[in-house]
């Protein structure tokens, strides 16, 4: 049974830096493909970042301020999120599935599982 646990998430000042961490359970990190997606209040789900053995993807909008990595020992995947703004404020979740079109990893209905979220507030 597959299983996406995230932590990581908080309360910060813009400007700041936070790390989430999702860690998977029921499958090896290495063959799968990961992904980390965001929601605030009122707005739609928003890919933000994957990984798989092909590469790293990025929303836009986190381009230059967020890394997506993996530790396959650890079998967990991270955000390091910096230079954060209000903007980013948002429940972010961890997703995975077997694997992903690389051009669709931002579409949350690709992906069959799904973690609980982590909150991130970021104040200006």
């Amino acid at each position: 049974q597959v299983q996406l646990r995230e932590s990581g998430g908080g309360s910060v000042q813009a400007g700041g830096s936070l790390r989430l961490s999702c860690a998977l359970s029921g499958a090896a990190i290495s063959g799968t493909y990961m992904a980390w997606f965001r929601q605030a209040p009122g707005k739609e789900r928003e890919g933000v970042a994957a990984i798989n053995t092909g590469g790293q993807y990025y929303v836009d909008s986190v381009k230059g301020r967020f890394t997506i990595s993996q530790d396959n020992v650890k079998n967990t995947i991270y955000l390091q999120m910096n230079s954060l703004t209000p903007e980013d404020t948002a429940m972010y979740y961890c997703a995975a599935d077997d694997w992903i079109f690389d051009g669709r990893w931002f579409l949350g209905g690709e992906y069959k599982y799904w973690g609980q979220g982590t909150q991130v507030t970021v104040s200006s």
